[in-house]
C-alpha cells in the first residue's frame, strides 16, 4: 500500500502531461511570469473556497530547468555558483497543474487553441502568455563562435546559464593585457542594468587585487544614456566616472573577430551615424541583442513589433478578451525584469479571475512598476524603482536616497531576493513593492 501511495503523485503528473483535452487556464511558459501567474490564479480561487480542479490550470513549456536569471550577475561576479540558482522545472510546478512538456509554436485565438511544436493542439477557456524574450545570438557576427571558447576568445556573457560562470573565469584571470570592454546593445533587453553591473563588479574585484588594480575598462552602449530614468542615469554616470570607467554611447557591437581580439562597433545615432569603429580588447563582456519570439511575432496576438499586444493597464489582450500576457513577451512599455512581473501578476490575476467569474474584466490597473537593482561594487548597490513615464516609485525613498548605493540594498538583492523568488514569488505569494502583503483587490 505504501508503494502505491508514493507512486500516485507521479502517475497523476504523467497523466496531466497529455496535450489532449481542454483546460480552463493555459499558461505559456514556465518562467518567472508563468509560474507566478498560474499559482496566483489558483490561490485566488482557493482563497474564495472555489478551488480549481486538477488539470484546470496547464503550463506549456519544454524546458527541463528553471533558472533564477537575476542571479547570473552574481555568478559572473564570482559570488555564487550557477547551480545555486537552478531548479528542475517539474519540481516547481504544483501537482494539481497539468504540465505539457512541449513548446508552443502558434496561436489560434478564434478557436481558443494553442498549437504545439509537434502540431497537436491544446484548448483553453483563458490564455496567459508568459513566453519570455528571444536572444538573437546571430545578430552580432562572430558572437556564437567567440562564446563557444571563452578561454581562447576572451569573450563571454552572463546572459546564458552556460556562460555566466565563464564570465567570472575571464574576470578573475584578466591581468590587464588589453582593454576590458563591456557592451550593451541598442534596443530592448531583459534586465537592462546587468551590462553595466558587470563593468562595476569586475572593476571592484580588480581594484581589490594589487596586481590588477590598474586594469582599465570601457562601457560601450547602443543606448544614449546610462539608464532610462534620468535621476538614476545621472547618478550612475557619476559612479562610472568616479571609478575611471570610460564610456561610449549610441554605439552598438556588431561583430567580433575573436582570433584577432577585435570588436567592431557601429554608431547608431548622431553625426557619426553608420560609422564603424574597431577596438582591440583583452576581455569582452558581450551582451546579445534580444526581441520578440519569432513564432509570437508571426501570430495573431502580436503587435506591429512582435510583442503580445495587451492593454498596458489591465494586461488584457486588445482584441481577444480571454487572453492576457505579462513579462518579457508582453507589449507592456516597462523594463523587462522579474521585479516587473511581481507588480504585473496581481493585476493580471484580479482581472482574469474577475472575468472568469463575472464575464467582465476586473478594474485593477498596472502602473508600470519595475525595479533594477544595480550592483555598483562589492558591498554596494543602487536600487532603481520606477513606473510608467520614468517616474520613480521607491520602496525606501522615505528613509534614504536610493540613487546612492548602500550595503543594505546589496544584501537585500544578493541574499534575500533569491530566497524570496523560489519560496514566495514563484508560488504566487509576492506582490511587487508590497512584498508579502497582497493588494486589497486580491482575495487572501
Amino acid at each position: 500500500m505504501s508503494v502505491l501511495h508514493k507512486s500516485l503523485p507521479s502517475l497523476a503528473r504523467l497523466a496531466s502531461t497529455s496535450a489532449a483535452g481542454k483546460h480552463k487556464v493555459v499558461v505559456i511558459g514556465g518562467g518567472a511570469g508563468g509560474l507566478a501567474a498560474a499559482n496566483q490564479i489558483y490561490n485566488a480561487f482557493q482563497a474564495q473556497g472555489k478551488t480549481l480542479g486538477d488539470g484546470d490550470v496547464a503550463i506549456i513549456d519544454a524546458a527541463k530547468n528553471h533558472d533564477y536569471q537575476p542571479g547570473w550577475t552574481i555568478v559572473g561576479s564570482g559570488l555564487a555558483s550557477k547551480e545555486t540558482y537552478r531548479r528542475s522545472l517539474d519540481s516547481l510546478i504544483p501537482q494539481q497543474f497539468a504540465h505539457i512538456p512541449q513548446n508552443a509554436s502558434g496561436f489560434e485565438p478564434g478557436a481558443n487553441q494553442v498549437v504545439l511544436a509537434d502540431g497537436s493542439k491544446v484548448s483553453y477557456d483563458y490564455l496567459v502568455v508568459a513566453a519570455g524574450i528571444q536572444i538573437n545570438w546571430d545578430n552580432i557576427k562572430g558572437l556564437k563562435q567567440a562564446i563557444a571558447d571563452p578561454s581562447k576568445s576572451k569573450v563571454s556573457t552572463i546572459y546564458s546559464y552556460e556562460t555566466a560562470d565563464k564570465t567570472w573565469d575571464l574576470v578573475r584571470n584578466h591581468k590587464g593585457e588589453g582593454e576590458a570592454i563591456f557592451t550593451q546593445p541598442f534596443g530592448v533587453i531583459k534586465c537592462a542594468g546587468a551590462p553595466q553591473k558587470m563593468a562595476y563588479m569586475a572593476d571592484s574585484f580588480w581594484k581589490s587585487q594589487a596586481e590588477t588594480s590598474n586594469n582599465h575598462s570601457t562601457f560601450i552602449t547602443g543606448m544614449p544614456t546610462m539608464f532610462a530614468v534620468p535621476h538614476y542615469s545621472k547618478a550612475l554616470d557619476a559612479i562610472r566616472q568616479k571609478k575611471g570607467i570610460d564610456a561610449l554611447f549610441d554605439t552598438n557591437l556588431v561583430e567580433i573577430r575573436p582570433d584577432e581580439k577585435v570588436a567592431v562597433f557601429e554608431v547608431v545615432a548622431g553625426e557619426g551615424k553608420g560609422k564603424k569603429i574597431e577596438k582591440e580588447y583583452g576581455l569582452l563582456h558581450a551582451v546579445p541583442q534580444m526581441g520578440p519570439l519569432d513564432w509570437i511575432k508571426k501570430s495573431p496576438l502580436a503587435d506591429s513589433v512582435g510583442w503580445v499586444d495587451v492593454d498596458q493597464g489591465t494586461l488584457q489582450h486588445k482584441k481577444y478578451e480571454n487572453v492576457f500576457a505579462l513579462g518579457d513577451s508582453s507589449s507592456l512599455p516597462t523594463s523587462k525584469t522579474a521585479a516587473a512581473i511581481t507588480g504585473q501578476t496581481p493585476v493580471l490575476t484580479h482581472n482574469l479571475v474577475t472575468l472568469m467569474e463575472t464575464g467582465k474584466v476586473g478594474d485593477a490597473i498596472y502602473d508600470g512598476y519595475t525595479s533594477c537593482p544595480l550592483f555598483t561594487g562589492r558591498g554596494e548597490l543602487l536600487l532603481a524603482e520606477f513606473k510608467y513615464g520614468a517616474q520613480r516609485k521607491e520602496s525606501f525613498g522615505r528613509f534614504t536616497d536610493q540613487a546612492v548605493p548602500n550595503r543594505f540594498f546589496y544584501h537585500l538583492t544578493k541574499d534575500l531576493m533569491p530566497r524570496a523568488y523560489f519560496s514566495r514569488m514563484l508560488k504566487g505569494n509576492w506582490y511587487g513593492p508590497r512584498g508579502i502583503f497582497p493588494p486589497q483587490f486580491l482575495p487572501s
